[in-house]
Order: C-alpha cells, then sequence, then structure tokens
C-alpha cells in the first residue's frame, strides 16, 4: 500500500496563513506606544521630565509620539483587512509603513529623552538674601543651570541701580564673572558678597545668562537670560 498523500492546500488556505503571520507583525506594531514610553523610561525619562519637555517645545519628543500613534493606526488597519491574495500585498504594504513608524518613533525617542534629560541650559537665580545695614550688606545668591554645553559660558553679573532703575554707569558692575560647567553640564555657583552702596543707588540688579547673548530680560527665547531686582534698605 502507497502511502497517503496529504490533502493540497488550496490558495485560500495559503493567503490566510500568511495573512495570519502578517496579523501578528500587526500586533506587534500595536504596542508602539509602549515601546517608546519605556524606552524613555529606560534612559530615565520620567513623566515630570516629559511635561517640562513639552513645555520647552522639545520637537523630539511630539514627533516620537506622532510615529507611535501611526504605527498603531497601520496596525489596526492591516487588521481589518480581509486576507486574500489582494488583501495581503495591501496588509504587507500598511505593515511596512507601520515598522517605519515603530522605528522612527524609536529614534526619535531616544533622541527626545537625552535632550530633555540634559536639561535646556537656561540659567536660574534662587536663594537670594540682602541682610545687614546699608553701610554693610551681606548679599548672597545661588546661580544653578543644567545641560550647558562644555563650550558655553554663563555670565553673572551685579550692578548698582538709581532710582529710574537704571545702572549706575559710573560705578560700572559691582560683580562680574563667568562660570563654565562641570563634565555633566550642570553650572553651580554661590556667590556671597559684602557691599557699601553709594548714596545715589536705590537698587541691585542681578544678571544672570548664557555667555556672549543678548542681555535683554524680557526677550522672548529657550535659553534666555535671568534678571532681578533688589531694593535696598
Amino acid at each position: 500500500m502507497g502511502g497517503e498523500q496529504e490533502p493540497a492546500t488550496t490558495p485560500e488556505e495559503v493567503q490566510a496563513k500568511i495573512g495570519r503571520r502578517l496579523d501578528e507583525v500587526s500586533k506587534i506594531l500595536a504596542g508602539a506606544l509602549v515601546a517608546v514610553a519605556g524606552v524613555m523610561a529606560v534612559l530615565g525619562l520620567s513623566s515630570e521630565l516629559v511635561f517640562v519637555a513639552l513645555n520647552n517645545e522639545s520637537w523630539p519628543i511630539s514627533v516620537a509620539s506622532l510615529c507611535a500613534v501611526l504605527a498603531i493606526v497601520c496596525s489596526i488597519v492591516a487588521l481589518l483587512i480581509h486576507p486574500t491574495r489582494r488583501g495581503n500585498v495591501w496588509e504587507t504594504v500598511v505593515l511596512i509603513l507601520g515598522v517605519i513608524f515603530y522605528m522612527t518613533a524609536l529614534t526619535v525617542a531616544i533622541i527626545g529623552a537625552a535632550k530633555a534629560a540634559g536639561g535646556n541650559g537656561r540659567p536660574t537665580i534662587t536663594n537670594i538674601k540682602l541682610d545687614g545695614p546699608r553701610s554693610d550688606l551681606k548679599l548672597r545668591f545661588d546661580v544653578h543651570a543644567d545641560g550647558v554645553k562644555t563650550w558655553r559660558t554663563i555670565e553673572v553679573s551685579v550692578t548698582y541701580l538709581r532710582a529710574d532703575m537704571k545702572p549706575v554707569v559710573k560705578h560700572g558692575d559691582l560683580y562680574w564673572s563667568t562660570l563654565r560647567p562641570d563634565d555633566e553640564g550642570v553650572v553651580k555657583q554661590r556667590i556671597d558678597m559684602t557691599i557699601s552702596p553709594p548714596a545715589q543707588t536705590t537698587g541691585l540688579s542681578i544678571f544672570a545668562g548664557p555667555g556672549r547673548g543678548d542681555d535683554a530680560c524680557d526677550m522672548r527665547a529657550q535659553r534666555g537670560p535671568t534678571c532681578t531686582t533688589l531694593l535696598l534698605p
């Protein structure tokens, strides 16, 4: 007796098998947002930093989210395509697009995570204290900035102000320094000084901004300077 022959596979069954394999790929793409979120979490980008990045108009986070959503849309469309020969061709095209969006989302997410975690290089002035009599005032404040590039600097200055809040040109800057970041791109400096303001001065102006940048305190820029005005006793 000859061996029994297996029944021939019909073209419909072949296309159905191909369709099931393509459906498995589409299910993987459906987790694109989860994958992007996982990459950001592994790189230390918490939800708080994501909101900070969006507030700073970080384009990689927005692009990564958009590409992840498009990958999910492609996966849903692929699942809805009927597993015929022509349908499998269309499903393959849609899945190729989904894979492109998926890989783009992961790549841009890594760029966005690195950019957001590194800071924005914008200096801040904190912990300001002005104590003592006018003849022997103690001024103290901290300057801090994250994500400062190694070749960039932060300039800090203290200037006397007149009654009209204009700088006293005669005396120039009471204090001026150029700060450079450490290996992690962080600038952190505490300034502690004693001052004896002249009679015509009514205030102090503290400035911290990028070196060789615009010194306009009201400028609309992501890395603009920080300014503080203090009235003298």
